[in-house]
């Protein structure tokens, strides 16, 4: 018999299996791309505005009189009078009170009333009221403008400064630098000046004197000047001292008075710009390259090598030779023309007879100004009463 030779089928498992974590593996691929991505939703958290906090406990606030210095006590001015003199500068008492912008900042009953001032009370550190003062409690802003005889607080300023340069100043100046005397002289004088100082607003410029203790702090806005003026006097820096705090005179330094021209130069200019169109600006200064070749090809007006002023090229109007210039002018003309052609045409249509219509209306006029006389009526009843010499 011939060996008949069985072949055994192959076993599929393995591949089965295979299979199975073949399809698995793309099973978990598939989800693995398909799953949605988490979205990142921003939450935006609106602080509410902070309430202006009491600064100082109003049953604490005592008025007491000021320590007798003279014989005659004068309840208009709050000061004695008389007696020896004394050092005004040397008999200072330390401020009451200083004003934590960071934590007494807030909202008060000013805020809901536009041009409100600023509370001096509360710059000294001193306001009992918090949020139920009808003054503002914070710093001045660049768009906190005021009348120019009129300080932050309020207070009327004068023509001339004191013989001190004291008090709320002058309104015939635009003056943003303080004096602060009598600081303790230390190796970093420079450094706690403008840590001070920097409180109260943008400062632009500070000057120093180390070996007399003395410093010029110029703010860059004049609200701001004012504010650090009151908050610092009679205030100390890091050590003992009692400030002297009042404005400063004029620089004398031709540098410092051509820099003050200069920035109000650039203020001016910086008003100007805001006031025109931005691209109207970009083409004045040449900073759009596109609207430079554009002039330079228009502003010839066919002619070869020339190129219009300013004046000429910027021109609108009826008198504008650029013909951009007289865009929309040519109805306006028209119609004019049209007006004049009619009012023409009924002169002449009223200028048929002899007189022309300017002399009959001169007429018109000139009867009318002459009125008629009215004649005396004769009397009509018997003469009652009457004498004569000759009876």
């Amino acid at each position: 018999m011939a060996d008949v030779e069985t072949a055994t089928p192959p076993t599929m498992a393995p591949q089965d299996m295979g299979g199975e974590e073949a399809s698995t593996a793309l099973t978990t691929t598939s989800n693995e791309v398909s799953a949605p991505s988490e979205r990142k939703v921003k939450k935006i958290i609106r602080k509410k505005k902070r309430a202006a906090r009491p600064q100082v406990d109003p049953s604490t606030m005592k008025s007491e009189p000021p320590p007798q210095t003279g014989t005659i006590f004068n309840i208009w001015y709050n000061k004695w009078s008389g007696g020896d003199r004394e050092d005004k500068y040397l008999s200072k008492t330390a401020a009451a009170g200083r004003c934590n912008i960071a934590k007494d900042t807030g909202y008060t009953k000013a805020d809901k009333v536009p041009g409100s001032y600023f509370c001096l009370f509360f710059a000294r550190g001193i306001c009992p009221k918090g949020q139920e003062c009808e003054y503002l409690h914070r710093l001045p802003g660049i768009h906190d403008m005021f009348n120019p005889n009129v300080d932050v607080f309020g207070r009327d300023k004068h023509s001339d400064y004191r013989d001190d340069m004291g008090g709320v100043g002058s309104f015939m100046r635009q003056n943003r630098t303080i004096y602060v005397g009598r600081i303790h002289v230390s190796d970093d004088i420079e450094e706690v000046v403008a840590r001070h100082f920097a409180e109260w607003g943008q400062v632009e410029r500070i000057r120093v004197l180390n070996t007399r203790g003395v410093a010029f702090i110029t703010y860059s806005n004049e609200a701001n000047a004012q504010f650090a003026k009151e908050a610092m006097a009679h205030q100390s820096l890091d050590h003992s001292e009692i400030l002297n705090v009042r404005w400063a005179t004029a620089d004398p330094n031709p540098m410092a008075q051509k820099r003050e021209v200069r920035r109000i130069e650039e203020q001016a200019a910086e008003a100007v710009r805001r006031a025109l169109p931005a691209e109207f600006v970009a083409e004045i200064e040449g900073r759009d390259l596109e609207a430079r070749k554009r002039k330079r090809i228009e502003g010839g007006f066919g002619l070869a090598e020339y190129e219009a002023p300013d004046d000429i090229y910027f021109a609108r109007g009826v008198n504008a030779v650029n013909p951009v210039g007289r865009q929309g002018l040519t109805l306006e003309e028209e119609q004019r023309l049209m007006i004049e052609a009619d009012q023409v045409e009924k002169e002449e249509a009223e200028e048929t007879g002899i007189f022309s219509s300017s002399t009959l209306a001169a007429l018109k006029g000139a009867q009318a100004s002459v009125a008629p006389r009215s004649k005396t009526k004769a009397p009509s009843g018997p003469l009652v009463a009457y004498d004569s010499d000759s009876d």
